[in-house]
């Protein structure tokens, strides 16, 4: 790849996490807290559309493996999932004065249409990248390019969301909310545009039409990639019920709301240093012991915060210092994830006879989506069990569970991805050349 691709790239996911970060970050926020829609209610909608987006997400990447075009099979639908997806944000964050009830059908659909159009741009951004590259550590160095500049994307509009939102809103969020999500809207759209016009796809397989039975075969023959989906699922979910929770905490624990915008700050910050860092790291590393550094730091990130809620202890410096922990661990974590469903491409082709770029980063797609939606379901009950009254004093008792949900629960998630993956993922430096090195052969006798 040329310096300007990855630059590009980059540039898409920047824009890609803008609009992802915001809905992740503030949607459950913006119904309940700001349009008054019961937290279990929407936790179950949540839930209910990554249920949804089971049966999708598969789908729409074996439609882009089926595409055939002369601008590839990836753009055409990274544009027009752009496009769709911008306009549904826009009117998912700008709602009309309807009943109770109407409320909640123009929020459940909208936001199921805001997964099926996220899923169109989504898994073919992610899936270019095995086919940009062949070599493992060029992809890590595409992976790091694309993760960081999603980092700064994601940690740009979780540190300006409220900001911006009581800027623009002049004292009506509800206004807020929708100015901020016409502003991303337009930025994500031309930064994928840019995207689209300057990167083009290196290698191309040709082979047969993958038709359902074969894409489930697919999916369920290829042990590494269910190994790689449960890891994350586990990994993910800790880290969102944390962000998702992150404004509640110091809204009413912390009692300070816009210190979360600097929290944020201070968490992209982490990702970001840890995601550049980990090309060195890799040069003396193994993936394993990447992965148990990153299972390690988050854990004491949570650890000093859950003590720092029981005893008061609200000390800035203590509060963001534990935070840089959490999420120096998500940051090493996300280059992991993409590298490895990188790697599951040519595992499948080794072991199955196919090669399906766009199958496997679907998965990525649905994993990060149900991490998202899971961790909501999980707030959504949460929140109800613990007696959580919006816009109220919370009692001690409130406040004690809301630790133990932001702070403790996470901890059992990244125990169980550690387990997950240390046990069951065998895709290594050593295992993976000799992958190559068959693929390679068994191409060239085919050729002969």
């Amino acid at each position: 790849m040329k310096t300007k691709e990855r630059v590009f790239y980059g540039a898409g996911a920047l824009g890609k996490d803008l609009v992802y970060g915001f809905v992740a970050g503030y949607i459950l926020f913006f119904l309940n807290d700001i349009m008054g829609i019961d937290a279990l209610f929407l936790g179950t909608l949540f839930l209910f559309a990554r249920a949804f987006d089971a049966f999708n997400d598969p789908i729409m990447g074996m439609i882009v493996e089926n595409t055939r075009s002369k601008f590839g099979k990836f753009r055409p639908w990274i544009l027009i999932g752009t496009i769709l997806n911008a306009s549904v944000i826009v009117l998912l964050f700008t709602v009309p004065d309807l009943s109770p009830q109407m409320l909640k059908l123009y929020v459940s659909a909208l936001y199921i249409l805001w997964g099926i159009t996220y899923t169109l741009m989504d898994i073919p951004y992610w899936s270019m990248i095995p086919a940009l590259s062949i070599d493992q550590k060029e992809r890590e160095n595409t992976a790091v390019v694309a993760r960081v500049c999603a980092g700064i994307g994601f940690t740009l509009i979780t540190v300006g969301t409220v900001p911006l939102v009581k800027l623009l809103g002049a004292g009506n969020d509800q206004k807020g909310y929708s100015l901020v999500a016409i502003g991303i809207s337009v930025i994500f759209v031309l930064l994928i545009g840019l995207m689209v016009n300057n990167v083009k796809e290196h290698i191309s397989v040709e082979q047969e039409k993958l038709t359902i039975k074969g894409l489930f075969h697919l999916l369920i023959q290829n042990d590494q990639l269910l190994v790689v989906m449960i890891t994350v699922v586990c990994f993910n979910i800790s880290m969102y019920i944390t962000t998702t929770l992150g404004i509640y905490f110091f809204k009413y624990d912390v009692k300070n709301e816009v210190l979360y915008s600097v929290f944020a700050g201070v968490a992209g910050i982490a990702q970001i240093l840890a995601m550049l860092s980990f090309p060195l790291l890799s040069r003396f590393l193994t993936r394993k012991k990447i992965f148990g550094l990153s299972v390690i730091a988050s854990t004491m990130g949570y650890l000093g915060l859950y003590l720092a809620g029981q005893l008061g202890f609200f000390s800035i410096p203590f509060l963001f210092g534990s935070g840089f922990f959490i999420f120096v661990g998500l940051g090493l974590m996300n280059i992991l994830t993409t590298a490895m469903l990188a790697d599951t491409v040519e595992y499948g082709e080794w072991k199955l006879g196919i090669r399906s770029e766009s199958v496997v980063f679907s998965v990525q797609t649905f994993v990060v989506k149900s991490a998202s939606a899971l961790s909501a379901f999980i707030v959504g009950i949460g929140l109800n069990v613990i007696n959580f009254q919006r816009d109220q004093v919370q009692t001690l008792s409130t406040l004690n569970g809301l630790r133990f949900l932001m702070f403790l629960l996470p901890i059992f998630g990244l125990m169980a991805s550690l387990f997950v993956y240390m046990k069951m993922y065998k895709i290594d430096s050593a295992f993976y050349a000799r992958i190559v090195s068959e693929i390679k052969l068994k191409n060239n006798l085919e050729e002969v």
